[in-house]
């Protein structure tokens, strides 16, 4: 082994840990150099709003001090107010920011009109910044899709079906919705490497013109699907994952929502079938009914 190569034992841990949820599986994630910091528009997004707003208000504050520093180092340079008085110098700062003019202290020196000047600019961008983002936060469409709490596998029309279901917890309508589901588990090459995999399963029906109320996501379990021949011991002991992702367009907004699942092994339950929520009135109104939605009992003991 030559001088400059060194082995995965031997490389400096300089970057630190981060860890991150991928449904209820947590992830430790080393060596990678992105730093969140240096991505402040992402970390901006990506913040709790009280946070977002405790940032905010901790730059407003810190700006106005820095400028009331300066205009304190300026002498008597506003007028009514006070030589060296900081707090008049951070008050005549809030006003200067905010435009807001009392009339009652104005600079009266070419230094404090210079500092006015950049003052009244940088506020401006901090206004134009601070609204854009709190524009861009809240006109981010949100789907809001209910999955139920268990996945089950039963007979449907003979055989052995993977079942879950969605609904739309909002009064729209979710338009062309689309349905992606995958599994991950692993798997061992000939040559002995180790890796986790992400297979297809087909749907029954992956799409559909409007998403209103219930959809029973259904996946045959086939010869040729990734689940045939697996058992519940094998899925629990590969930690096989099941992820959905569903897309689609919102009524209201016209822009396109999604959402994403994850059910874990032990989260599939095997011989079992969901309640049904739907309910057709005599007069031909439909109801759904959200408290049997995650409820599913035994094939023994379901009564057509």
């Amino acid at each position: 082994m030559s001088a400059s190569s060194q082995t995965r034992d031997d490389r400096p841990d300089v970057v630190p840990e981060r860890i991150f949820s991928l449904g209820s599986m947590r992830v430790i994630e080393r060596g990678n150099a992105f730093v969140p910091h240096g991505d402040f528009y992402y970390l901006l997004f990506t913040l709790s709003w009280w946070r977002l707003f405790g940032l905010l208000t901790v730059g407003y504050v810190l700006l106005n001090i820095v400028f009331a520093g300066i205009y304190v180092l300026g002498g008597d340079c506003i007028a009514n107010a006070q030589p060296g008085s900081f707090r008049d110098a951070f008050f005549f700062s809030v006003q200067t920011m905010a435009t807001i003019g009392y009339g009652a202290m104005y600079p009266t020196t070419a230094y404090s009109n210079f500092w006015v000047v950049v003052e009244v600019f940088v506020g401006l961008l901090a206004v134009a910044m601070a609204t854009g983002l709190m524009f861009a936060r809240f006109s981010r469409p949100h789907a809001r899709v209910l999955f139920s709490n268990v996945a089950v596998i039963c007979p449907f029309n003979g055989v052995p079906t993977l079942m879950f279901r969605a609904a739309n917890q909002r009064s729209n309508l979710v338009l062309e919705a689309q349905v992606n589901v995958t599994i991950l588990l692993p798997e061992v090459t000939p040559e002995g490497h180790s890796l986790r995999r992400l297979y297809d399963l087909k749907l029954v029906r992956s799409q559909t013109p409007t998403f209103a109320l219930s959809w029973m996501m259904m996946h045959p379990i086939t010869p040729d699907s990734p689940l045939y021949g697996l058992t519940a011991t094998d899925l629990y002991e590969q930690d096989a994952r099941i992820i959905i992702t569903l897309m689609g367009l919102d009524e209201t907004v016209s822009q396109t929502v999604h959402s994403r699942h994850t059910y874990e092994a032990r989260q599939i339950l095997w011989n079992m079938k969901f309640v049904d929520v739907l309910e057709v009135l005599p007069g031909g109104d439909r109801v759904i009914d959200y408290r049997d939605f995650h409820t599913v009992v035994g094939l023994d003991d379901y009564v057509l």
